[in-house]
């Protein structure tokens, strides 16, 4: 096309030449893969890091320092200061790690302004850098049916910083960074290293620091009022709050106001813009030589929308890649038992009906602290007997939530005795008992062959005042302590590829699933509100995590209170609702605890359940695929979602419920901008019947549906 150019404006200097819009899916990585890789680069005293989609630049002067942080979807600069790479504390004494001093605006950063900076007379020098393909981070060895069996590839940088003050000699700081290849992301940690000949106490890690653009800017204003950046996501290896959210249970991400940014609109400089990483309550790592202080790791996903439904695809897709344990996503079912027999019949239903696992539940007749040579020849002789069948075993171990001694609980610091953990009493998991525990269940693992381990607690961060225990020191390293024993127990688990339903959000230290996000004394209250809270909860607990990341709940016993109206037992008399509870959550690809001592009384009953498996099983590719929430449900007209997979067979499957006593006729957009399709899709329905529709130029097709009361209806997008 010819350019349209206004000329008679003298000021105006571009020319502005309009092309074809072209489809906005082409160059979109959630869509279609990219095929750039990972690249470190140095061109004279500049080091770029770039993989397509991010690139960060490092200038390498009288110190090492980031002065360019750009989303390259988007074109976002995110820097607007030049800040430490990280900072230290040493026996109570700050240090800046990197970065370069003297410059006064803190609102901008003129290209080429790095060169007249300087390092500071205290700061860590940065020395050399080495250069590696990036290693796993967990020796992972997948054990079930999963999506993505690949570890992550890219280049990992490793920057060298040491110091020239005597009282740091042999202290060695070295800055990992990870750049991922097919996503903007990149991890970034720190490492201590004590090569000195004394003890040194690490009081805290700071490994990130960014001078970040504003988000908005407001004369007055508090940091809580004021929106953070919304350019990057940052998640760390340390998070626990039993909310089965991220953000709620982050405890490292620090928005803080930065006085050097004398320019900012805000008149008392309190805008949130300077963003710091670290535990808050690790304040005293005690580091003897030759030891070394690994830091949280920080992984920063850059964003390029505010769209609430892309912003989850873009974490879900995060997931899939630097925790790819997370997309396995086993068939069970959580018995009830009391004895072998139970189990052994489980294991046959389990069998007859296309379920992969059973978890033996809390109630049961499971003991994994018993590690007397009875009780593992037992579990053993069964773990063999479900392996026979093609069946994993696994079980349900409870750490938190009861006293032990006095000598081994968390001691409260501000009583001096035990109690004022998360749940009032707890064990310490550096104490006695906590270390033998930990043993326990290795040994029962190694023993057993057992596949599964859920456990119940430690919660979320418990800290301990005691000095007495052997696995910390006193309270300042009592939460770091715990969780290093912690995440070294899921480390080795999946090692020997156990898998692992956990208590919290662990997923980027080796566990594979967490609670879908729900209220226990719900299950009950009767099935047709289970029906519809489940769809909530499956609805609100997938906006972050993927179908696979999920457990939900099915009471086919009692549990928590209720009478017969909350319970599926007599199955056989409950078959339209125990269907329809097992399609909403195999339908959402979300796995459920079927919580009882079987999975069918009647034949007719395990026909049904191998017919719901079957269609799992059928369609699980798709249905493990990311979910675009289509309309919450809330009992006044449909409800539903869609899974989308651009790279599959299928590239959708919808799943669509009517909650109302009448039956409805309604005509929807269906948006598939995500299934990848531009032209033309076939729907098919569970009739068999087929549609042929045109999508619009916004990616959305019309499409007519009809649902008789309670009922639902599901369609493969192809």
């Amino acid at each position: 096309m010819k350019s349209a150019c206004l000329l008679p404006l003298a000021f105006l200097l571009v020319c502005i030449e309009v092309k074809a819009q072209p489809s906005l899916s082409v160059n979109d990585w959630l869509i279609h893969p990219i095929t750039a890789k990972a690249t470190v680069q140095q061109q004279g005293k500049y080091l770029e890091l770039n993989n397509g989609l991010l690139k960060r630049v490092f200038y390498i002067g009288p110190n090492l320092a980031c002065i360019d942080y750009t989303n390259l979807s988007s074109g976002q600069q995110l820097l607007r200061s030049i800040e430490p790479e990280a900072k230290i504390t040493i026996n109570h004494q700050v240090y800046a790690v990197g970065g370069l001093q003297g410059r006064k605006e803190k609102a901008y950063l003129v290209k080429g302004s790095e060169t007249e900076l300087t390092a500071g007379p205290t700061d860590f020098i940065f020395r050399n850098y080495t250069i590696a393909a990036l290693k796993p981070f967990i020796n992972w060895k997948p054990g079930t049916w999963l999506t993505n069996a690949h570890q992550p590839t890219g280049k990992e940088i490793q920057f060298t910083f040491v110091s020239a003050l005597p009282a740091l000699q042999g202290i060695n700081i070295v800055v990992h960074y990870a750049l991922y290849d097919g996503i903007p992301l990149m991890a970034k940690w720190v490492s201590v290293h004590n090569q000195s000949a004394k003890t040194i106490t690490v009081n805290r890690v700071v490994n990130e620091v960014l001078g970040l653009v504003e988000e908005e800017s407001a004369v007055v204003g508090s940091p809580e009022q004021m929106k953070k950046q919304h350019g990057i996501y940052v998640e760390t290896n340390y998070a626990f709050n039993n909310a089965m959210r991220y953000d709620i249970s982050d405890q490292t991400t620090h928005w803080k106001t930065d006085s050097n940014y004398s320019s900012q609109v805000n008149y008392n400089y309190q805008t949130p813009c300077l963003l710091e990483v670290y535990p808050e309550k690790v304040t005293g790592v005690s580091l003897t030589p030759d030891e070394t202080f690994t830091s949280v790791r920080t992984h920063e996903l850059l964003m390029d929308s505010y769209d609430r439904q892309r912003r989850g695809m873009m974490i879900r897709k995060m997931y899939r890649t630097i925790a790819p344990w997370t997309t396995q996503n086993p068939v069970f079912m959580h018995l009830v038992s009391k004895n072998d027999e139970e189990v052994k019949r489980a294991v046959d239903q389990c069998a007859a009906t296309g379920y992969e696992a059973v978890i033996l539940s809390f109630g049961s007749h499971l003991n994994m602290e018993d590690s007397s040579s009875s009780n593992i020849l037992r579990w053993k002789t069964l773990a063999e007997y479900a392996r026979e069948k093609k069946i994993l075993l696994g079980g349900y171990s409870l750490f938190s939530s009861r006293r032990i001694s006095d000598e081994d609980d968390v001691v409260d610091a501000k009583t001096g005795k035990p109690g004022g953990a998360f749940f009032g009493n707890a064990p310490c998991f550096g104490s006695k008992w906590g270390l033998a525990y930990r043993n326990k269940i290795k040994y029962f693992f190694a023993e057993t062959g057992f596949a599964i381990w859920e456990n119940d607690g430690p919660y979320p961060g418990d800290v301990c005042a005691s000095t007495q225990h052997p696995g910390h020191s006193g309270l300042e390293d009592s939460q770091w302590k715990q969780m290093e024993i912690q995440k070294e127990l899921y480390h080795w688990l999946n090692e020997r590829g156990v898998y692992i339903n956990a208590p919290d959000w662990y997923f980027l230290d080796g566990t594979h699933k967490i609670a879908l996000g729900y209220r226990e004394v719900n299950f009950s209250l009767s099935r047709e509100q289970q029906k519809m809270l489940n769809r909530q909860n499956i609805h609100d607990g997938t906006i972050e995590k993927t179908p696979s990341m999920a457990w939900g709940f099915v009471p086919l016993t009692k549990y928590q209170g209720g009478g017969p109206e909350a319970v599926l037992e007599p199955l056989s008399e409950h078959l339209a609702d125990y269907e329809q509870l097992m399609m909403q959550y195999y339908g959402a690809g979300v796995q459920a605890c079927y919580r009882g001592p079987r999975l069918y009384d009647t034949e007719a009953t395990r026909k049904m359940v191998s017919k719901v498996i079957s269609w799992y099983k059928q369609y699980r590719h798709i249905l493990n695929a990311d979910l675009i929430h289509l309309r919450r449900a809330d009992g006044r007209d449909w409800d539903g979602w869609l899974h989308v997979d651009p790279a599959g067979k299928e590239k959708g499957l919808m799943m669509l419920f009517n909650p109302t006593r009448e039956t409805i006729t309604r005509k929807i957009k269906l948006p598939l901008y995500y299934t990848g399709l531009s032209r033309q899709v076939s729907m098919i329905a569970a009739n068999g019947k087929t549609i042929q529709l045109s999508l619009n130029r916004d990616y959305t097709v019309d499409i007519n549906f009809t649902l008789l009361p309670g009922a639902y209806q599901w369609y493969v997008l192809e």
